[in-house]
């Protein structure tokens, strides 16, 4: 997702490349015998409302600039600009391929005093997808703290939605998947006024660790997605973007 004009990053401005890695948790998973077989049928049972899986059609951003954070103190608001971007991720983790429900992302980016790159997070938006051949379950991405969109990379952790699953059951609660796509080809102007940008990227190289926090029933949920996961996992990006910059934009409080 590397842009020449691109951003993204956690609660303030930083600089390229600043992005402090963890690594990535990992948790052995015991699967039992027929006591197992009877419990993860109750996993799949019916009682999780969630969204369908949408077509991964790239459209317009629909939040508006509501989520447009505040800017640094010293910067120029002409030279910064928002940027507000909708994905339509396809995800592959483990044993299951998900085509996410698709995500909205908003942050800021432009020059420092000092004329180095600045960026800052605002909002992500998304909603669950079921995960298929696991009725009853479903998943939902959440932002992870961490991004730097100059150089395509951010986290996410991923909730596992499901009527016997403890409320916190995720994936990454620990350490965040740490994504760094890479563009599958060259973006394409789709506008100018207003501006919308079409791109596409993926990775292949992320690790997924064990779901975490899901009750009693986290080792059929790990046996069920194939997780932890160190390799064979992947995402496909398919993405819009458009912006404005902040002397366009209504006055934002500091926050």
């Amino acid at each position: 997702m590397t842009k020449s004009t691109a951003a993204g990053a956690g609660s303030g401005p930083v600089r390229r490349f600043a992005l402090v890695r963890r690594g990535s948790a990992r948790r052995a998973a015991a699967v039992a015998g027929a006591a197992a077989l009877a419990a993860a049928a109750a996993v799949c049972a019916p009682g999780v409302a969630v969204a369908a899986p949408r077509a991964a059609a790239v459209a317009a951003p629909t939040t508006g600039f509501r989520d447009c954070p505040p800017l640094p103190g010293g910067v120029d608001p002409a030279r910064w600009r928002c940027e507000v971007h909708t994905a339509a991720p396809v995800l592959t983790i483990g044993k299951v391929t998900v085509r996410l429900a698709p995500i909205t992302m908003t942050h800021a980016e432009g020059p420092l005093p000092d004329g180095g790159d600045g960026q800052v997070w605002g909002a992500m938006h998304s909603t669950p997808t079921r995960v298929p051949g696991a009725r009853g379950l479903a998943i939902q991405p959440e932002y992870g703290g961490r991004s730097d969109f100059y150089t395509g990379t951010f986290s996410l952790r991923f909730r596992l939605l499901g009527r016997l699953l403890a409320p916190g059951c995720t994936i990454g609660a620990t350490a965040p998947v740490d994504f760094r796509l890479q563009r599958s080809g060259p973006s394409t102007w789709v506008s100018q006024d207003p501006p919308l940008i079409e791109f596409s990227a993926y990775d292949d190289t992320f690790a997924v660790p064990a779901a975490e926090h899901c009750g009693p029933l986290a080792p059929l949920v790990d046996h069920r997605l194939g997780l932890p996961a160190a390799e064979g996992n992947l995402m496909t990006y398919d993405a819009s973007y458009t912006f404005r910059t902040y002397d366009r934009l209504p006055r934002i409080p500091a926050r």
